[in-house]
């Protein structure tokens, strides 16, 4: 009963739900007539036969008849008997098999199942609740904002004006309110002025009709956005208190700043305050081939590796971990140590103008700003791409149309002489295939590869991409330090970043008889001890209750410390 009242009240509620149950209603009264008719004519001509039966008979031989059943128990003797249990009969195939069942499933059992799922799903929220993010579009960056969300225990829901897609979303265990994306109603009803955040990332047409549904409601709720093109930002930014960002543009930027040659130093991933965590390919440095010990980074500059990254696997760092030419260091420090870093071991190699040194797969708008950065930092490159009409209008003299999967192709592009391969294509599928098949044809080549969903980029680390950068975490990393400016967002896929404070647990140990590393992976990169932040801490560091721990390392180590908690 708890299920089947709102579901009635859906029903009976609604215009045209009303109006089918009436003409069911009505061909349910017309097919009661008939069967009244034929049970009086029923009557009339086994009187004309000389045969009594009575008037529950006459019922009972009509439904028979017409729902073809026909026991035989009761027939007619005369020709006038046998035409009319004929046309009782087809009669009887046309309203009761043919034209009721389509009639009941028309008219009250699919707008049944309607109003069950209108039932399920919400169109509001409930009037106490603040402090929630609302998301307008369901896409790979709202997926993954929605994981950070679950994490950090902070409520959302999932606004959509299409039912049936709200039903499917809930059956994968989203949140979700219908209603109409453009209707003033809708936000008052998820209570949009108590709203942390707005997340619109759907189309700029839509997501600008959306920004001012907003703003006449409430002119201050944070609303941040993606615009797909340049021209868009400034219309999207006009409603006010709206961040846009052009996530495309920013992948592509990020995807060439780890190309060799682009920048021969650490590439910052991210920051916390003074804190800056970076990383940095250890191919062409002088720190191939040693242990850290051997390194002495942290001697010798104040950085410390925190770890090393190698085939998409994160790894603690020890002094007796070796560093392989394919790994990536993991480092933290303030930006002077980074600096002191950088002087002393950063990738050194000779280019030459004439070589292209990276080459670009897919010239679409990720491979396009790319080629852009590239060109920003002096780097001779070339782009691979299909399409005859979109390579004809790329980097003149640069580009090369043709298959990226024909070995000719890529010859005539470099790939045995460059030194950083770039995978830029709108397809995971093709991602994972170029990556393998490059990595065939070059071993020591640098590859650098995009994914859209995260559930790839453990392939695409597996086909031989030695950096994968993943278009739903950079969005969702980006909104989400929107909504909590004091978290690390990390760019690079797989790593995560804890704050937790000390407690009664840790408090009175150090970091080296705290077990953190050893029971979980997990490495402590900073505390704060109240308004200080100590980077770097030293082993011996004392823990306090209150102090805040700052911790790096993979999603399963975060799992194996929260279930330790």
């Amino acid at each position: 009963m708890k299920f089947v009242v709102p579901q009635l009240l859906y029903f009976f509620q609604d215009k045209t739900a009303r109006r089918n149950i009436l003409l069911l209603s009505k061909f349910l009264l017309f097919l009661l007539s008939v069967v009244c008719l034929y049970s009086i004519l029923f009557h009339i001509i086994m009187a004309e036969e000389g045969k009594d039966h009575s008037w529950f008979t006459g019922l009972y031989w009509t439904l028979t008849v017409m729902t073809t059943l026909g026991f035989g128990d009761i027939t007619f003797s005369s020709d006038l008997g046998r035409i009319f249990s004929i046309i009782v009969l087809l009669s009887g195939v046309l309203f009761l098999l043919i034209i009721l069942p389509f009639t009941f499933i028309q008219f009250f059992y699919a707008p049944w199942l309607q109003a069950q799922e209108k039932a399920r799903t919400p169109r509001a929220l409930p009037d106490d609740l603040s402090g929630h993010v609302l998301i307008t579009s369901v896409d790979p960056i709202t997926t993954r904002l929605i994981e950070y969300l679950n994490r950090r225990h902070i409520p959302y829901a999932i606004i959509t004006g299409d039912q049936h897609h709200a039903a499917g979303l809930l059956n994968e265990g989203y949140r979700v309110i219908v209603g109409d994306l453009d209707r003033q109603s809708t936000y008052r009803n998820t209570q949009v002025d108590k709203a942390a955040l707005v997340v619109v990332t759907n189309d700029d047409l839509l997501s600008t009709n959306i920004c001012f549904t907003i703003r006449q409601i409430s002119d201050d709720v944070p609303i941040v956005t993606n615009a797909e093109n340049k021209h868009s930002i400034d219309i999207l930014e006009y409603s006010g208190n709206v961040s846009v960002y052009e996530f495309m543009h920013m992948l592509g930027v990020s995807l060439a700043r780890r190309a060799f040659g682009v920048g021969q130093g650490s590439t910052v991933i991210g920051r916390f305050g003074d804190l800056l965590i970076s990383e940095l390919p250890v191919r062409f440095t002088g720190l191939e081939g040693k242990t850290l010990a051997q390194a002495s980074i942290r001697q010798a500059t104040g950085v410390t590796a925190i770890g090393i990254m190698e085939k998409g696997k994160f790894v603690a760092a020890t002094p007796n971990s070796p560093i392989n030419p394919q790994a990536i260091l993991i480092l933290a420090g303030t930006s002077g140590q980074l600096k002191a870093f950088d002087e002393q071991f950063a990738a050194s190699y000779e280019q030459s103008p004439q070589i292209p040194q990276v080459l670009i797969l897919g010239g679409g708008r990720v491979g396009q700003v790319a080629a852009a950065t590239l060109e920003e930092h002096n780097i001779n490159f070339r782009i691979v791409e299909k399409r005859t009409n979109l390579g004809k209008t790329l980097y003149q003299g640069k580009t090369i149309v043709g298959d990226a999967a024909d070995i000719e192709t890529l010859k005539s592009a470099g790939i045995e002489t460059v030194k950083s391969v770039i995978i830029t294509t709108h397809s995971d599928d093709m991602n994972i295939y170029l990556t393998f098949y490059c990595r065939q044809l070059r071993p020591d080549v640098q590859i650098i590869s995009r994914s859209i969903l995260e559930r790839n980029v453990a392939k695409l680390h597996m086909a031989g991409a030695d950096q994968v950068m993943s278009y739903a975490s950079l969005g969702a990393g980006t909104i989400f330090q929107l909504l909590q400016p004091n978290e690390i967002s990390l760019f690079t896929e797989g790593l995560v970043v804890l704050q937790r404070q000390a407690g009664s647990r840790y408090a009175g140990t150090t970091i080296l008889t705290c077990g953190i590393r050893e029971q979980t992976g997990l490495s402590v990169i900073a505390i704060r001890k109240d308004d200080h932040l100590e980077i770097s801490p030293k082993p011996q560091t004392p823990i306090a209750e209150m102090d805040e721990l700052i911790f790096i390392g993979t999603s399963d180590q975060e799992k194996l410390f929260e279930q330790m908690d």
